[in-house]
C-alpha cells in the first residue's frame, strides 16, 4: 500500500468515525468575521483552519504538496496539525509518522517552509473527508479549542519553531514504533502545539510542549519496559 493509499483510508475511517449529527457542522465552511481572523466567532479553531484549507485548495482532492505551497510558513504547524488529527483514531497513527518525522526534523532544522520528498507531496485527501476532520477532536482538545487566541511570547518565535520541531520528530518516532498505548499521549500533546502554532498562540504552544514531554516520557518508559522484559525473556530461555 503506497503513502496516498494509507492517507485515503484513513481519511475514509475518519468520515465513518464522525457522529452523524456532527458532519453537516463539520462540512460547513466557517464564514463571517466574528474575530482578527476572519473567522466565525462561534467556530472552534480545528473547522476554521479545516475550512481554510478547504477554501484555498480547489478540488475534489486536496494534496499535502498543494497545502505546502499554498500556505508558506504556516504549512508546518497546519500539515503537523491535519496529519495527527487522525492519530487521535485507533490504530491510524503510524500511518502518519514518517511524513510528521520529516516535517519535525526540517522545522527543527530552521527551514520556514517545508521541502516534501515527492511520494509525500502526492499524498491526497479528499475534500469532503477533511472537512470531516474537525469532528475528530477529543472532548479535551475541545476544551483547549476554547482558549485559543493570538497571543505573542517566547513559543511563537524561531526558538520556538525549532523546539516544536524536534518534539514533532520524537512524537513521530514513537508513532512509528509500535507499543500498546504509546501513541495517544505524545500525539495528544503535539496536536495542542501544532494548534498554538497555527493561531499563533504562545500559551497553547507551551501547554502543548508539557503535554508533549509528558507523552513522550510515558510512551519511552514503555517501549524502554518492553525491551527490557524482551532482553530478560532472551536471556530466560538460552
Amino acid at each position: 500500500m503506497d503513502a496516498s493509499s494509507s492517507l485515503n483510508m484513513a481519511a475514509h475511517a475518519v468520515a465513518h468515525a464522525a457522529v452523524a449529527p456532527a458532519a453537516p457542522d463539520a462540512a460547513r465552511p466557517c464564514t463571517g468575521s466574528g474575530g482578527d481572523d476572519g473567522g466565525d466567532a462561534e467556530c472552534a479553531p480545528i473547522s476554521r483552519i479545516v475550512a481554510e484549507v478547504a477554501a484555498h485548495c480547489p478540488g475534489d482532492r486536496i494534496t499535502l504538496g498543494e497545502m505546502a505551497e499554498v500556505f508558506g510558513d504556516r504549512a508546518f504547524g497546519l500539515l503537523i496539525l491535519l496529519l495527527l488529527l487522525p492519530a487521535l483514531l485507533p490504530g491510524l497513527a503510524s500511518v502518519f509518522g514518517t511524513p510528521i518525522l520529516i516535517l519535525g526534523i526540517q522545522m527543527g532544522l530552521g527551514m520556514r517552509v517545508p521541502r516534501l520528498p515527492g511520494f509525500i507531496r502526492q499524498m491526497s485527501i479528499r475534500r469532503s473527508d477533511l472537512l470531516r476532520l474537525s469532528s475528530v477532536s477529543s472532548n479535551a482538545l475541545k476544551r483547549i479549542e476554547r482558549y485559543v487566541r493570538p497571543r505573542p511570547g517566547l513559543f511563537i518565535s524561531p526558538f520556538g519553531d525549532r523546539l516544536v520541531g524536534w518534539l514533532s520528530a520524537y512524537v513521530a518516532i514513537m508513532l512509528i514504533l509500535p507499543g500498546p498505548g504509546t501513541n495517544g499521549p505524545p500525539a495528544f500533546g503535539n496536536i495542542v502545539m501544532a494548534l498554538g502554532l497555527v493561531e499563533h498562540d504562545s500559551r497553547v504552544v507551551g501547554i502543548g510542549v508539557v503535554l508533549t514531554v509528558l507523552g513522550c516520557a510515558f510512551a519511552t518508559a514503555v517501549l524502554a519496559l518492553i525491551c527490557w522484559f524482551g532482553f530478560e525473556a532472551l536471556r530466560w530461555l538460552f
